[in-house]
This record gives structure tokens, C-alpha cells and sequence, in this order.
């Protein structure tokens, strides 16, 4: 039961990106396309799981036993720039397309503070190792359904006559701000868990 209240707050109530606005540079700049946000989101999703692994057993086995606690932030800064590296690799070699279509976003992983982010936010609510991966991985798929949706809607949006002063970026901000208040409606959910 604590897993599954674990899952359903990351990817509803405490989604990383409506509520907790990390992440809105990807989520912005990826989301003109569903092809490309479902591409962002399992690379994020890939992402994030591993760089929560290396970054808490590295903190558990390194960084508290020998009481350097203050190297956190540059240490898991270091270990997701080398597994976005790594990611960047794979998929350059399994889906030349998906490449192409992420383009200067796939490195931008590397500075996305959803996965710094989460790295950090496991440590702080001291969960296990088990708990972690959950979260992390509720939280990509939080952030995969928002980026989809998001990108859905924008794809529909491009169809559409909008008024000349609203198109490009006022129409997408306003359309994330319409987006994250759908999301609050999930708020008190959080109570039964």
C-alpha cells in the first residue's frame, strides 16, 4: 500500500513538473511534437531511475559514511552528466530519428532539475533504496504524461486560429497553467494515502 501511494501522489498530486516546476525548460521546449515529448519522457524516465540508484547508493555507501554530506550536489551533478552521456550514446545508435528529433534537448537532460531534483528529494524524505526507484519512477511517468498531454494539446493548438499576439509561447504558458490547475484537482488524494 506504501508503494501505491507512493506512485499515485508522484505522478497526480505532486507531479514534478505542474506542481513542483522542475523540469519547464524540457517541458516547454520538447512539447511541440508527441513523438518527440514520448521520446523525452522514456529517455527522462531512463534517466532518472538510474540516476537515482547510483546517486543514493553513492550517498548511503560513500558520501554519509565518511561525512562528506556538502560533495552532494556537484557529486550527483557529475553522475548524471555521465548517464546522460550514456543514454545519448544508446540512442544515437538504436534510433537515429529520435536523435534527430530531440536534438539540443537530449544534453539538456544532463541540466534538467527533475533528475538532480529527485536525486536530492529521496535523500531528504530518507527513503529506502526500494521506495526510491518508485518514486523515481512514478515521478518520470508524472512527468511523461504531463509532457504528452501537454504536447497533444499543442499539437491541436497548431491546428487551431489563435489570435496573433497569443501565439508561440503565450498560448503554451497559458495552456501549462490550465493544465497544472487539472492537476490540482487530484490535491486532496494525497489524504488517503
Amino acid at each position: 500500500m506504501e508503494y501505491i501511494g507512493i506512485i499515485i501522489v508522484a505522478i497526480f498530486v505532486n507531479n514534478v513538473v505542474l506542481s513542483q516546476f522542475l523540469g519547464i525548460c524540457p517541458f516547454l521546449g520538447v512539447s511541440k511534437k508527441v513523438d518527440t515529448a514520448i521520446g523525452m519522457g522514456a529517455a527522462v524516465t531512463f534517466v532518472l531511475t538510474i540516476a537515482t540508484i547510483f546517486t543514493f547508493l553513492l550517498q548511503k555507501g560513500i558520501l554519509e559514511p565518511f561525512g562528506l554530506e556538502y560533495l552532494q550536489t556537484i557529486t550527483f551533478i557529475l553522475v548524471i552528466a555521465s548517464l546522460v552521456q550514456m543514454v545519448e550514446i544508446v540512442i544515437k545508435k538504436v534510433s537515429p530519428p529520435l536523435y534527430q528529433a530531440l536534438g539540443v534537448f537530449l544534453p539538456l537532460i544532463t541540466t534538467n532539475c527533475v533528475i538532480l531534483g529527485v536525486a536530492i528529494l529521496v535523500i531528504q524524505k530518507e527513503f529506502t533504496l526500494v521506495s526510491s526507484i518508485v518514486y523515481a519512477v512514478a515521478t518520470a511517468i508524472g512527468y511523461a504524461l504531463a509532457l504528452i498531454i501537454f504536447s497533444t494539446i499543442r499539437e491541436q493548438l497548431a491546428l487551431t486560429k489563435v489570435p496573433k499576439a497569443m501565439q508561440g509561447v503565450p498560448i503554451a504558458l497559458i495552456t501549462a497553467g490550465i493544465l497544472a490547475m487539472a492537476f490540482m484537482g487530484f490535491s486532496g488524494i494525497d489524504q488517503v494515502f
